[in-house]
């Protein structure tokens, strides 16, 4: 499974939402979410600032963190940005490839 950080900008819908049910029960709303499509959460932070939440989470592949994102945005409560990361091990593999690029300036 891939890792992705998913990063949620709640809109005053669903911060009402937050408001009523408690974090705890976001959680466990995000956690549903992504097992449904086969995912696990590993962390989810609230924060203050450009984004209201941090999830890191493992999902199968990027079809189903599509399919997450869409279904966050749909219900109007939120929209949120995914990121893949990659562990050290995987930015080795990446090094070790060799690709044929020539530059816009070459």
């Amino acid at each position: 499974m891939a890792k992705y950080l998913i990063e949620a900008s709640y809109t005053v819908e669903g911060l009402r939402g937050i408001m009523k049910t408690g974090g705890t029960a976001r959680r466990q709303a995000v956690q549903q979410a992504l097992e449904s499509v086969g995912g696990r959460l590993e962390v989810q932070y609230f924060a203050l600032g450009d984004y209201d939440a941090f999830a890191i989470v493992d999902l199968p592949d990027h079809v189903s963190v599509a399919a997450v994102a869409m279904a966050v945005s749909a219900s109007g409560a939120a929209r949120t940005k995914s990121t893949a990361l990659l562990t050290p091990e995987e930015v080795d593999q990446a090094i070790k490839k060799t690709v044929k690029y020539r530059a816009p300036n070459a």
